[in-house]
């Protein structure tokens, strides 16, 4: 279901307008969640310098009605729309966003549209300036804004096949609460899973079924309710608990083919390991004032962080120390090389975008400045066409810095831009898998130090290697007397 919030924007306590805006701006169009701000668009201005742009707007706005930016003042709206887990592609929930502002702000009002996709529920935010374009005007809220609001978002929702909530709830709840993260599966869940996955090996008998459990690390025990027993688990799940469809019976009917997987189960897969988060240091949180309620807490999480340590490292095939640790290197040497493939293609298409909005400004302000030339640089044309022969100025400017000699056209600009943005696109998948493997591989390596001690042993490796060039140092500038 959408859920649709307007939030109003005032400035932030003990910082300026400009820094208020850019602020606001930056987080939403974060590259690392608009998938390289590949998910971000905007209308009057250029993502890039569409804070400058709307400040420009306000001044005009200033300038108009002769009255300064109040402390209190609106500066940005933002409209956050939310959409239920699954059930929306990036690429439709920025369309709609769009859509939205550009219905809800009727062209108005400059915006910028991102669509994050960092959560289970993708969700975009847009940031539209509190001043109308014409410089003239600012948009002033309204009493029932948010249901105005909600009504025009549903409309494009419904249009889109996408569920709405019938019923929304008032009050101050995050959204991401409302809607509700993918929760991390429950013990049940996973059983079911493996159950799914040792099925779909079609096993010849019920022995040959368990055999596959216990090779995914379930423990079985049998009697008038059996029962299976995970990684991590301290007591047994019985199967008559997992409803329908897994009792011992239903699962010897579809090993013999009296019973066929739905179709929903065919489709499970295994069952993919928790990500893994560092132990607790105990003993520097009770020094640190911690009290024994806290070391309590964090026993218990160090045996689930440990237990979910070795499943990790028994799926992966990596109980040996030696190969965890080359493992690790491979991996996080790997991702380097895909981060810096990314930030030289996001580099790269800055500079792109910077040289299009020259060449664009410098074609459009050359005859002025021709007209200035040959007016002798008159303080009175340059008074009437100042705005364009600064523009003009500044790509000239960005010009020689760039070391550009002939201006390339805009179509080559775009064509390697395009290129660019289709590279980083087949890149992107394979760097978020290889940085969440490289955290959970650091993690990994890092508790197995710490629990047998390799942590200390490593530290003081360290130190030794840090003393030996001094200590050779020392030796070489020493004197012998004997010479």
């Amino acid at each position: 279901m959408a859920t649709t919030r307007l939030i109003p924007m005032h400035k932030i306590k003990n910082q300026s307008v400009a820094y208020t805006v850019q602020e606001r701006i930056d987080y939403a169009t974060n590259p690392d969640k608009t998938l390289g701000t590949e998910l971000v668009t905007a209308y009057g201005c250029d993502p890039a310098t569409a804070a400058n742009e709307m400040l420009l707007t306000k001044r005009a706005y200033a300038d108009y009605t002769g009255r300064e930016i109040p402390e209190n003042d609106v500066l940005l709206y933002q409209i956050r729309q939310s959409f239920k887990p699954g059930e929306i592609t990036p690429e439709l929930a920025q369309k709609i966003g769009y859509e939205l502002a550009m219905s809800w702000t009727k062209g108005k009002h400059q915006f910028v549209v991102a669509t994050h996709i960092d959560h289970a529920h993708i969700h975009t935010h847009i940031i539209y300036n509190s001043t109308c374009m014409d410089g003239k005007h600012k948009y002033r809220n309204f009493l029932g804004s948010s249901f105005a609001l909600r009504r025009a978002s549903d409309k494009l929702c419904l249009e889109n096949n996408l569920s709405v909530v019938e019923n929304p709830k008032t009050g101050k709840t995050h959204y991401g609460k409302w809607l509700g993260d993918k929760k991390a599966p429950s013990f049940q869940d996973k059983l079911r899973l493996a159950i799914d996955a040792a099925l779909a090996e079609k096993p010849k008998d019920y022995q040959a079924f368990l055999k596959l459990m216990a090779d995914a690390g379930y423990e079985y025990k049998a009697g008038k309710q059996p029962a299976f027993k995970g990684p991590g688990q301290k007591k047994f799940t019985r199967l008559r608990s997992l409803k329908e469809g897994y009792s011992e019976g239903d699962i010897l009917a579809v090993i013999v083919g009296e019973k066929q997987l739905s179709p929903e189960r065919k489709k499970a897969k295994k069952i993919q390991s928790q990500h893994i988060n560092l132990l607790v240091d105990i003993q520097a949180k009770l020094a640190e004032g911690k009290g024994a309620g806290y070391a309590r807490w964090a026993q218990g999480f160090n045996l689930k962080q440990m237990a979910q340590t070795l499943n990790f490292l028994t799926e992966h095939k990596l109980l040996d120390y030696g190969t965890l640790c080359k493992k690790t290197d491979e991996v996080t040497a790997r991702f380097h090389v895909l981060s810096g493939q990314i930030k030289a293609a996001d580099a790269r298409m800055a500079e792109l975008n910077t040289l299009r909005k020259h060449i664009i400004n410098y074609a459009k302000t050359r005859e002025v400045y021709v007209a200035y030339r040959k007016a002798g640089y008159s303080k009175k044309f340059l008074a009437e066409h100042e705005g364009d022969i600064l523009l003009h100025k500044a790509a000239k400017k960005a010009f020689d810095e760039m070391g550009i000699k002939k201006l390339p056209t805009v179509k080559s600009i775009q064509a390697e831009y395009a290129g660019l943005l289709a590279e980083k696109k087949k890149l992107y998948p394979e760097y978020s898998a290889v940085r969440q493997e490289m955290k959970d591989l650091q993690m990994a390596k890092a508790n197995v130090a710490r629990l047998l001690g390799y942590e200390e042993k490593e530290k003081e490796k360290e130190k030794e290697n840090r003393e030996t060039p001094e200590k050779e140092k020392e030796t070489a500038n020493r004197t012998d007397p004997l010479l």
